[in-house]
């Protein structure tokens, strides 16, 4: 099933962050908090002005972005836990973040 969201939001799947700390200790389950970062799924087509014309989104489907702890709403589409918020809940966009890890790895 395809999910198209409407208007100004944004369909977004958490990235989970490392299991181990830096010096090496594993952090379990029960006191992980949930990431606050994640990939954009799907993008409405924007938010309408008064005039009424459609305000195009700056995020598209692929970024990588930073959101509130407690922002968007958690639903399950075709078994995957995703969230969808809009855009305003969205802090920026991770530029070049993926490409240092690789390059790191």
């Amino acid at each position: 099933m395809k999910f198209r969201p409407l208007h100004d939001r944004v369909v977004v799947r958490r990235t989970e962050d490392d299991e181990r700390t830096k010096g090496g200790i594993i952090i379990p389950d029960t006191v992980k908090e949930k990431p606050q970062q994640g990939q954009i799924v799907a993008v409405g087509p924007g938010a309408r002005d008064e005039n009424g014309t459609v305000q195009p989104l700056d995020v598209k489907a692929g970024d990588r972005v930073l959101f509130g702890k407690w922002s968007g709403t958690e639903v399950k589409i075709d078994g995957e836990d995703l969230l969808i918020m809009k855009e305003s809940d969205i802090m920026g966009v991770l530029e070049g973040s993926a490409e240092k890890k690789k390059k790191a790895a």
